[in-house]
């Protein structure tokens, strides 16, 4: 018996008028469909008219359900995955059964679709072209600090996301540890009440402790900034004489030639006037 298909499929992320056309075709077309909330899912057919057995498929149970999932692919029934919001496999289950599909050798296809990631950082205003996506933050700050360590020092933007009830606490605990940058606050994607809140991190964790935040929220903050950058740089060296400067980066280990061409760069200051320093060194 010939294998049937997994299909991920995307579904809009609030204005139902975003799915594609390729996606109520492939619900039209499958056998059966997974669903992360089967209550939540069932509303999505209702409205577009498709009729079809769902079975619950989400974060507590996708490791034992990703194996009946792929006995009923191997039973030749095609399936399709959904999400309650975006695309299967982006926060949401989607990567387990992806990894068994690929294990397996079962044939799967990922259709293109609504994300929330890609409509908030074009809305942000911030840079597009290298960007950084780590969903939710870990709750307890043991949990979430190590996380904030690896992506702090990037230049790349940084996009989140959050629920109502932890806005304010997450955007506190940013404006500690990544200091006030530029932030665009996005909430209700797509839905009746959007909105997109843009601004520094304080300013926009005033906003939202001023205004009830409901909804779900994407962040996306600035990467590290050359200014930021730039400041740390002079930290290192902003109290010491060129002659300390000097013996600093050679102690460091340093090339006395490349030390002067370093200081000269850091300082703005021409090489022959960071050379009349070194001559005793």
């Amino acid at each position: 018996m010939e294998n049937g298909k997994l299909y991920l499929v995307p579904t809009p992320i609030g204005n139902l008028k975003d799915i594609t056309l390729r996606a109520l075709e492939i619900l039209e077309y499958v056998d059966i469909i997974a669903a992360e909330d089967t209550r939540q899912s069932l509303k999505l057919l209702n409205h577009f008219n498709i009729k079809k057995s769902l079975f619950s498929y989400h974060k507590h149970n996708e490791q034992g359900k990703s194996e009946d999932i792929i006995n009923k692919l191997k039973d030749g029934i095609n399936i399709a995955l959904i999400t309650d919001a975006g695309t299967p496999g982006i926060s949401d289950p989607g990567s387990v059964i992806v990894e068994r599909c690929i294990e397996q050798g079962i044939e799967f296809e990922v259709l293109p679709g609504a994300t929330a990631i890609t409509t908030a950082l074009v809305y942000s205003g911030l840079d597009t072209t290298k960007f950084i996506f780590r969903g939710f933050l870990p709750r307890e700050n043991k949990e979430r600090s190590p996380v904030i360590e690896e992506i702090k020092d990037s230049r790349d933007t940084i996009i989140l996301y959050e629920a109502p009830h932890r806005i304010i606490d997450t955007l506190e605990y940013l404006l500690n540890n990544l200091g006030d940058r530029n932030i665009a606050v996005c909430r209700e994607l797509t839905k009746l009440h959007e909105e997109i809140c843009r601004g520094t991190i304080s300013s926009v964790l005033k906003h939202f402790t001023d205004n009830r935040p409901r909804g779900e929220f994407v962040l996306v903050i600035e990467g590290k900034s050359e200014k930021e950058i730039q400041a740390e740089k002079e930290a290192v060296w902003i109290d010491l004489t060129i002659e300390e400067h000097l013996i600093k980066l050679i102690e460091s280990g340093i090339d006395k030639k490349d030390a002067i061409k370093l200081v000269a760069k850091e300082r703005n200051l021409p090489k022959k006037e960071v050379y009349k320093y070194s001559t005793e060194l």
